[in-house]
């Protein structure tokens, strides 16, 4: 797949496409819940006082980067360990997309609040299921109603939960 000199697809798009379609189609849809949501209020503070002597926010087109630390080595800063795999499908997409620029790193989530780290390497396996996420995203996107709501384990917390169970 080819990436736009500019990236149409951000990391957040990336992860609410692995917890939730119908999160992704409301937000991609600019429904924005998350200023009103307490835990991303958390994990914004979290952020911003975690790793105070790292650059924060390293912006690559579309693509935003919490920090690198040294040559070779970008970082994420998460709060818990909860959807996990979310936090490992949008590093993939970060390591993917800069790959496609000519930039082959390795990727770290951190998790400092559990005071753990987790590297994440680009793999021809991992690289493909990008590729395919990529093309389902842009495919939610492009519809004109969202998916239909699932239960799923974290409804209840999630800033979203009134547009799918009012």
């Amino acid at each position: 797949m080819e990436i736009p000199k500019k990236a149409s697809i951000t990391g957040v798009q990336v992860a609410y496409y692995v917890v939730c379609r119908r999160k992704l189609w409301l937000f991609t849809h600019q429904i924005s819940m998350e200023q009103t949501s307490e835990k991303v209020k958390l994990g914004k503070l979290l952020h911003e006082t975690s790793y105070k002597r790292k650059t924060k926010e390293i912006g690559i087109d579309n693509i935003k980067i919490d920090f690198m630390e040294r040559k070779g080595e970008i970082h994420e800063i998460k709060k818990s360990r909860k959807i996990e795999k979310a936090h490992e499908y949008q590093m993939f997409y970060y390591l993917y997309y800069l790959k496609k620029k000519g930039i082959v790193i390795k990727g770290i989530i951190d998790y400092p609040l559990l005071k753990q780290r987790i590297e994440v390497l680009l793999t021809p396996e991992k690289e493909e299921e990008v590729e395919e996420m990529l093309n389902h995203i842009k495919a939610i996107r492009e519809k004109e109603l969202p998916p239909e709501a699932k239960v799923l384990p974290y409804c209840k917390s999630c800033s979203y939960y009134n547009f799918c169970w009012c």
